[in-house]
């Protein structure tokens, strides 16, 4: 829903679309179109996942964050870190700390996330925590979870499609080069144009899908840090200024800014790294519901492979 009030705001004024920014749209159309109509709540939650979330490219964009503390006298140390920087460390990071999965077909992703919402306009926080069952190749009933409703999912219908792909062979079909998962993303639903540069007009969209694809709790070997490492190769992710307290962490946030125009040029939404590490924490990022303003905070505490819903790891 917080997408759909980007779209919403969209300027009015704006120039006319692209022929690209029109085949890009007709395509989430028709993915739209295929989602299965008997859970019509289920699309835009978790398991075809909430696709616009914080974007992180990188900009050759600079900030001053505190990395380390020195006790005594002197000075906290600082240092100066692009996005570009912090994106490669946290694909490293996750190639070195990441343990393979080779999940069958007949189990089950399971993932556990906790979720923090604060109104803006004062008041008390409130905690979900989520666990959800999702079937590896779509076959099985899913059972998930989103600020603590619950809900059955259909199984997978022939022809269906869906971002990230719901079926653990379609995710290992992705490239796990960088380069190359990039224009697979870019040309998604046609033949990928290896040789063909990324127009300015198709960066937008290239992130919305790399960021959605980070957004999946559990991916083959490599491609998590192959889609880091393919974000530091988009304009317009920028470090914020400062240091960031996360749950005993000094983080490094980053947030996307698109162009003017375009329902990412406020760049809301922040994606929190360590910033000794890289290690991804979680995001932040402002969200309405009911009328009512949110500051969220949200990241998995706990992912995994099951033989059954209801089993955990």
């Amino acid at each position: 829903m917080n997408e759909i009030e980007l779209l919403r705001e969209w300027d009015a004024d704006a120039p006319p679309l692209t022929d690209t920014a029109r085949a890009r749209a007709r395509f989430r159309l028709h993915q739209a179109m295929q989602a299965p109509a008997a859970a019509p709540a289920v699309v835009g939650r978790r398991p075809l996942l909430r696709i616009a979330v914080a974007c992180t490219a990188a900009a050759a964009v600079t900030a001053t964050v505190v990395v380390a503390q020195n006790t005594g006298e002197h000075a906290p140390r600082t240092r100066t870190v692009s996005a570009t920087t912090v994106l490669r460390g946290a694909a490293a990071q996750t190639l070195r700390s990441e343990k393979p999965l080779a999940p069958r077909d007949d189990q089950f992703v399971y993932t556990k996330e906790v979720i923090e919402r604060t109104p803006v306009s004062g008041g008390p926080s409130k905690t979900y925590v989520d666990e959800s069952w999702s079937s590896v190749d779509g076959s099985k009933k899913s059972y998930v979870s989103e600020l603590g409703h619950t809900q059955w999912v259909p199984v997978a219908r022939p022809g269906e499609s869906s971002w990230p792909p719901r079926r653990w062979a379609e995710l290992e079909k992705l490239p796990v080069e960088p380069g190359r998962l990039t224009i697979t993303l870019r040309d998604m639903g046609a033949k990928p144009e290896y040789g063909r540069p990324t127009k300015a007009d198709e960066w937008p969209m290239v992130q919305y899908f790399i960021s959605g694809l980070l957004r999946h709790p559990v991916l083959p070997k490599g491609l998590r840090s192959a889609a880091f490492e393919a974000l530091a190769a988009v304009p317009g992710v920028k470090v914020l200024p400062g240091r960031t307290e996360v749950d005993g962490h000094q983080a490094i946030g980053v947030r996307y800014v698109g162009p003017a125009g375009t329902p990412w040029a406020s760049g809301g939404r922040v994606l929190l790294f360590d910033a000794k590490s890289y290690q991804y924490l979680g995001l932040r990022e402002r969200v309405r519901s009911g009328g009512t303003s949110y500051d969220q905070w949200q990241h998995v505490t706990a992912q995994g492979v099951v033989d059954r819903v209801m089993q955990r790891p």
